[in-house]
This record gives C-alpha cells, sequence and structure tokens, in this order.
C-alpha cells in the first residue's frame, strides 16, 4: 500500500496562553499548507483518504490537503501526538485504502517512517513523505521527502 505522512504546517504562536493541544495554523501556515496542497496536485497525489490528528493545527492541515486533492476526510483520535506502531496498525485496519495520507505531528511521524523503513530522516513542518508499505510484514520503502520548500519553488 501506498502510505503518505503529512506533517500539519506552522502553528507556532510565541505568546500562546491555552494549551498546547488548542494551536491553530499560523497565517503562514496556511498559506505554505495551500502551496504543498497544490504541489502535491501538481504531481497527481490521488490518496483514497485523508486521516488526520484531531488538534486544530493538523485537522485544519488536512482540510486544505483534502480540498486540494479531492479527497475524503476523517479525524482519528489515534493521529493525537504520541501516535505509535500500534496506533498505525489500527489505523490501518480501521480505514481501508490502498492510499491513505496520515496528518499529524513530529516526533510521531519520524519515529514511525525510521521504524518501518530503516531510514534516518527529520519531517519539517508542512514536508510530507511518501511510502511504500507491506502491513503485514510491517516493512516499506521510503520513495519520497519533501522538505515544503520544494512546493515553494515550483510555482
Amino acid at each position: 500500500m501506498q502510505l503518505y505522512f503529512l506533517r500539519h504546517g506552522e502553528a507556532d504562536w510565541p505568546d500562546w496562553k491555552k494549551s498546547d493541544d488548542e494551536r491553530p495554523l499560523t497565517d503562514f501556515g496556511k498559506k505554505e499548507m495551500r502551496d504543498v496542497a497544490k504541489f502535491l496536485a501538481r504531481l497527481k497525489v490521488r490518496p483514497d483518504l485523508l486521516v488526520t490528528s484531531p488538534l486544530p493545527r493538523a485537522s485544519q492541515t488536512a482540510k486544505i490537503a483534502a480540498e486540494y486533492l479531492k479527497a475524503k476526510l476523517r479525524q482519528d483520535e489515534l493521529l493525537a501526538p504520541g501516535f505509535g506502531m500500534s496506533e498505525l496498525r489500527t489505523i490501518l485496519k480501521r480505514h481501508h485504502a490502498k492510499v491513505l495520507m496520515l496528518v499529524g505531528h513530529e516526533p510521531d511521524f519520524t519515529t514511525i517512517i525510521s521504524g518501518l523503513t530503516g531510514a534516518s530522516l527529520k519531517l519539517s513542518k508542512a514536508g510530507f513523505a511518501l511510502l511504500d508499505v507491506d502491513p503485514e510484514s510491517e516493512e516499506g520503502k521510503l520513495l519520497w521527502l519533501f522538505p515544503p520548500k520544494f512546493a515553494r519553488k515550483s510555482k
């Protein structure tokens, strides 16, 4: 199966006083996500389904991506921070798709991608990765890893 990982966009609010779980995207984060979503659409990325963390910064990211990619969108609490291999197994069983895009957080995505592929990497904010994964063996190949600057440079 093809498994995309899309990290939420910028949500850094220097004077943020509320819970970290409530942080939304910044204006720059929203613009950057639109650029990334347009880039993914130009690459003909067509996920069967997007599944997002319930946190605002991730769900806002997923809504932007789903709009540009014309994909169905679902929310799953398992993608909240703390997402690991056991949560991934449940997500894959719960949301059957040949091409699935997950929208969530660091360091969880880097840990999962590294565990599936053996790759040493860091997924930047608004960055995305594509893996070819065998869910049975829990092994995969890293096919793409793009930081958001690729989207800005490809306009």
